[in-house]
């Protein structure tokens, strides 16, 4: 019986950290798109650049949530880095859905920024 507390306690455990890095990941990027916005009224970016700096934003991102990931949890710290990059580009897909009621972007697009989500969550798990 205790084993089975003890279990419980570390799947607990194991989605708090994974909330923390979640958080971590959405307040970095929250702070960087502010960021953008400044630089487009500031200096009018092209639409290019607006895409570029959109798509450094989520590896950044990522690579903060797997990094703070990979240091809470310490072992296989690449795999969950790797989590934390599919979780974030899961949570961005389903709020992109939830505002837009569809999904704007093609599977290509889409494709590319599971990738660099999840190859950041994973860096960042690797480099923790």
């Amino acid at each position: 019986m205790e084993k089975k507390a003890g279990a419980v306690t570390g799947v607990q455990r194991k989605a708090a950290d994974l909330l923390k890095a979640l958080l971590c990941a959405y307040i970095i990027t929250g702070i960087l798109l502010l960021v953008l916005a400044l630089l487009l009224y500031k200096l009018g970016l092209s639409e290019e650049n607006v895409n570029a700096g959109i798509i450094l934003i989520y590896v950044i991102s990522t690579f903060a949530g797997g990094f703070v990931m990979g240091k809470l949890s310490g072992t296989r710290r690449f795999l969950w880095g790797l989590i934390a990059g599919v979780i974030y580009f899961a949570l961005l897909i389903l709020i992109s859905f939830g505002i837009y009621h569809s999904i704007q972007s093609g599977a290509g697009s889409m494709a590319t920024t599971l990738l660099l989500c999840a190859g950041g969550g994973m860096l960042g798990g690797m480099v923790s």
